[in-house]
């Protein structure tokens, strides 16, 4: 079943008094996995280090490319901080780090590739097919196993298979509350939220019988994203050794952007 989340994913808390270059955070019940009732889903953290990397040092000249997450641990509800730094700077490529803690631990950390803006349109590739829009997708209930928040605070249209279904997953997804309460989220952050869900729209076994847990995120971008909607053209292959992969072409409602992949950890419940 399908419940209302209105809750933003995240809410901003008072400054340290220590006066440290941190932001403090509240992640709420809107951010919960399927995969353990006390801890986040990675998409809303994944927004949120994406967040923290756009307003590192910003430069109008410069784009993200890609940006990978790193899953250090299960990312609690509750009280978290972030921070962000540029870690090498440069006139045409820079990288920049964000790191997410609980509790004074680090739980995930994400690296960003900012790349000077040029014009290229003269060499522009075809990007391959768009997908067939939102607005053609089906709504379709949450099944069961899968416990609600961030499934929840998306509003996804499936075009190809479902929560639940084994196998290739086509579907749109667009975020139901802001990333941070009061702020309208980026059409990054976007992507980053709902990109997280790759592994979940190509499913190839049974939540309820296996776990099949992402330990990171990848995205590279050929283009800005734009708009609060986007497109999972998603798969997934499962190995024989506790290992798989989960990858997927990732749109905006003007085409394709990039490629997300993911790795699986593999085990029985």
């Amino acid at each position: 079943m399908t419940t209302t989340v209105t809750e933003p994913f995240f809410r901003l808390l008072p400054a340290a008094e220590d006066g440290a270059d941190v932001e403090r955070v509240f992640a709420t019940g809107s951010t919960a996995g399927p995969w353990f009732p006390d801890a986040q889903h990675m998409g809303p953290p994944s927004a949120l280090l994406v967040r923290a990397l756009e307003r590192c040092a910003p430069r109008e000249e410069m784009l993200l490319s890609r940006v990978t997450v790193e899953v250090l641990g299960r990312v609690p509800m509750g009280e978290l901080t972030v921070r962000a730094w540029v870690e090498r700077a440069g006139r045409t490529i820079e990288l920049v780090v964000a790191e997410l803690a609980a509790a004074g631990r680090a739980v995930a950390r994400a690296t960003g590739w900012r790349l000077a803006v040029t014009d290229t349109s003269a060499a522009a590739t075809d990007p391959g097919p768009a997908m067939p829009g939102p607005e053609e997708g089906r709504v379709i209930p949450t099944p069961g196993g899968w416990l609600p928040g961030y499934l929840d605070a998306v509003d996804w249209r499936w075009l190809v298979g479902h929560l639940g279904e084994s196998g290739p997953g086509r579907a749109w997804g667009r975020l139901r509350v802001p990333v941070v309460e009061g702020e309208e989220p980026t059409p990054w952050q976007c992507l980053a939220a709902v990109a997280d869900s790759t592994n979940g729209a190509a499913a190839r076994l049974d939540l309820n019988d296996w776990l099949f847990v992402n330990t990171d995120l990848t995205l590279h971008l050929h283009r800005a994203p734009r708009g609060p909607w986007v497109g999972l053209d998603a798969d997934s292959v499962i190995g024989p050794d506790g290992l798989g992969t989960a990858f997927a072409v990732l749109h905006d409602e003007h085409g394709p952007v990039g490629r997300a992949a993911q790795a699986l950890t593999v085990r029985p419940r």
